[in-house]
């Protein structure tokens, strides 16, 4: 049935990635699309893609994406007559759903009464558990004090699991082992979900230990109809939030009873929404026991469509974002139970914005080289992989999709959650499914910001992961193990080519060849050295993370592109270059022969690391990024100051001097001081919280003594900021007033 009230004009109230797919079916469907953008997204993709573009207020969400004030009012000056939500933000809040109401613009999701107790996971739990839908046993009462949980805590039993009533993606849940952890991990729950989802309030469950985490995708129109898609497994989770997620899940793959095991669960999750009259696309979120798996929990239901609902679209052919909205119209569901088929399988991975061998710190920064289809290493005269360009962001082939948010030249910003993209990828079976995946993932490259790419594909071809053994605990259980890519002599190669004149004139530089009177002809101009009576050594030297440092030497050697390679006082090297782009066919591809080895990487400088034109530029302070395979990495682009202040610090690491200054390691926001201005404080003792991308980080004193604070709860801090001063008994002290003014 179609209905003559299909909108013309639809707003899409988020950012990112999902504004991007959603943006692209209502183009698909002939429907005008408004975006809405904060001061921090008026270059992005998908202001870009959409039709028309409305700023709706400053960088913090609270005054642009979490403003239904700002939203309704854009609404109105573009004519929209609806509303697409996405995830996060405001999708699940009721009070949004009401507002736009009585605005006269529809909500595209379920009615505000749904969003009400289904998003209170109190109360969501006992109205499911009347209508016969198991839930994990523990204590869910609205209201409960710290008091009242420690109280109750012996009659649920340890291990348990804090968990907030408000919001989702894990925020501020703490799994506590014992009682006498239970205060601290209620205090640091009711904050991370007041600070989050503006509601502190919090319960208790038992905690299921290596329970899987599978979820169901359900339709339901305003007629009555409600039919679920089949299951995603979800269990792939570090610190409870998804990491990588499939359709259908393997545990009922390998089951001999599997269809009436997914048919028992789709039908709670059915019974689950219609317990609400639900309408639109949603996802029931359960929990299985491995061991038992035809017993499994109700955990919640995530009113509005689901990050990883690209694999369930992959297996079923359905488009959610399509119906969600013909739904919103007033349309009949013409899709039955009996039509759903699940054909083949499906895998998506999460690209963030991360440093997974940093302990995950988010990352941000300017996306200096993107190459998302793997076009780059595509050797030249050869066809490139059979993928289109699909406006709304990413790309798709017939079995890799590609949700993306992302741009070359785009900066990325601690203000958002650090979610840049996702893979999809399909095939015949699980094994074909996590190998197109891993294909993908081995030819996306962004470089300027660091990503969990390298990450995934460490997981993806874990042994226990291949063999469907999974449970949320295992990312963790496996981190340890987990042997990610350390800078070698080939990534300083890479790095030192990007920059090496070869056969070229050599360029000017303002680098550490500097000095006197100089000019174009001077030697000390000359970028590839020079030396009395035979060739001179081209030389750049790098900083690597952690403050070490390296110097390549490049001696050109007969034939053009052959020359030898050294590393500080290692051996040299016989490298052969056989593409760097001094064609201007691919500028940022450096491949290169060591012994009978062929390597190639993708490079990129951020703007600070070159000036003047061409593709060998003069070497500035700045840093070149190089990657292959997933990997990638940031070199810092020393000067002669650079390496001094290089030297300096590892001297001072090698007499053991721990640093007296505590400093934020990415910029974000200071949520907690966890001492006061003067408190004496010992070695190892937490001094302060900072969040950044929707993560609280704890920064801890490395010496003991007093402390001298800088920052104060709310202040925006930038990365390697001093954030605490910890002076030794005896030392003076500035006051810390003037530190912070100074900082």
């Amino acid at each position: 049935m179609t209905t003559d009230n299909m909108f013309r004009t639809v707003l899409v109230a988020n950012r990112g990635e999902i504004a991007c797919r959603v943006i692209r079916t209502l183009r698909a469907m002939g429907i005008r699309s408004v975006a809405v953008y904060s001061d921090a997204d008026a270059g992005a993709r998908h202001v870009r893609e959409a039709d028309t573009a409305v700023r709706i207020g400053p960088a913090a969400a609270a005054q642009s994406y979490l403003s239904i004030e700002a939203i309704i009012r854009a609404c109105q000056d573009t004519g929209a007559q609806a509303v697409h939500p996405g995830y996060g933000f405001l999708s699940e809040n009721a009070d949004f759903a009401r507002a736009l109401d009585a605005a006269g613009i529809a909500f595209i999701g379920p009615g505000a009464e749904a969003l009400d107790v289904m998003g209170d996971k109190i109360r969501s739990k006992n109205h499911v558990a009347g209508y016969g839908v198991p839930v994990v046993p523990g204590i869910a009462e609205p209201g409960m004090t710290d008091d009242e949980l420690i109280a109750a805590a012996p009659a649920v039993g340890f291990p348990l699991l804090i968990k907030p009533s408000a919001g989702g993606g894990g925020k501020g849940m703490q799994a506590v082992e014992r009682p006498e952890d239970l205060p601290a991990a209620l205090a640091t729950a009711r904050r991370v979900a007041a600070s989050a989802f503006g509601d502190g309030t919090l319960f208790l469950e038992r905690l299921v230990r290596s329970p899987r985490h599978i979820e169901v995708q359900v339709l339901a129109d305003a007629h009555g109809n409600v039919i679920h898609l089949g299951e995603r497994e979800c269990s792939l989770q570090r610190r409870h939030q998804k990491v990588i997620e499939e359709a259908p899940s393997p545990l009922l793959e390998s089951l001999s009873d599997g269809e009436a095991v997914r048919a028992k669960i789709g039908e709670a999750a059915c019974q689950a929404a219609r317990s609400v009259l639900y309408t639109g696309a949603g996802t029931v979120e359960f929990l299985v026991s491995d061991d038992s798996p035809e017993e499994f929990f109700f955990m919640e239901m995530n009113t509005r469509l689901q990050v990883e609902h690209p694999v369930t679209e992959m297996v079923t052919g359905i488009d959610l974002v399509e119906w969600q909205v013909r739904i919103a119209a007033g349309e009949l569901l013409t899709v039955g139970q009996d039509d759903v088929v699940l054909n083949g399988h499906a895998a998506e991975a999460r690209i963030y914005a991360e440093t997974p061998h940093r302990n995950f710190l988010p990352s941000s920064g300017e996306v200096v080289l993107l190459d998302e289809d793997g076009g780059l290493f595509t050797p030249v005269g050869q066809p490139g992989p059979q993928r289109t360009a699909v406006s709304g962001g990413g790309f798709q082939s017939q079995d890799v999709r590609i949700d993306s948010s992302l741009l070359p030249g785009l900066e990325i910003s601690s203000d958002y959650d650090p979610m840049l993209s996702k893979v999809i990828a399909w095939g015949t079976d699980r094994k074909a499914a996590l190998d197109k995946l891993d294909a993908a993932l081995e030819r996306y490259t962004v470089l300027g910001i660091d990503t969990n790419v390298e990450y995934l594909r460490l997981l993806i071809n874990d042994d226990d992961v291949r063999a469907g053994r999974l449970d949320t605990t295992l990312i963790d259980r496996k981190m340890p193990e987990l042997a990610f890519r350390d800078i070698g002599d080939t990534e300083l190669m890479a790095a030192a080519l990007r920059f090496w004149p070869g056969d070229a004139e050599p360029a000017e530089t303002g680098g550490e060849q500097g000095g006197g009177q100089t000019g174009p002809r001077s030697p000390w101009d000359n970028a590839r050295g020079w030396r009395l009576g035979a060739p001179a050594p081209w030389r750049v030297s790098f900083g690597l993370p952690g403050g070490a440092m390296a110097t390549v030497a490049i001696t050109r050697q007969g034939e053009a592109g052959h020359a030898l390679v050294r590393i500080d006082d290692g051996p040299e090297h016989e490298v052969r270059v056989l593409d760097s782009g001094t064609d201007g066919t691919r500028p940022d591809v450096i491949r290169f022969e060591v012994g009978d080895q062929q390597h190639t990487f993708a490079t990129g400088l951020s703007r600070p690391a070159h000036a003047g034109g061409g593709r060998h530029r003069a070497m500035r302070a700045g840093h070149v990024y190089v990657g292959s395979g997933g990997w990638s990495c940031g070199l810092e682009v020393l000067t002669r100051e650079s390496r001094l202040e290089r030297v300096l610090a590892a001297v001072e690491r090698e007499e053991g001097a721990a640093d007296p200054e505590v400093r934020s390691p990415m910029p974000g926001t200071v949520v907690s001081v966890a001492v006061r201005d003067r408190d004496p404080v010992t070695a190892g003792q937490v001094l302060l919280s900072v969040e950044a991308m929707k993560m609280e980080h704890q920064l801890v004193a490395e010496v003991s003594g007093t402390v001298h604070i800088t920052v104060a709860t709310g202040d925006l801090v930038k990365a390697d900021q001093v954030v605490a001063t910890i002076h030794a008994a005896g030392t003076a002290a500035q006051d810390p007033a003037e530190e912070r003014k100074e900082a």
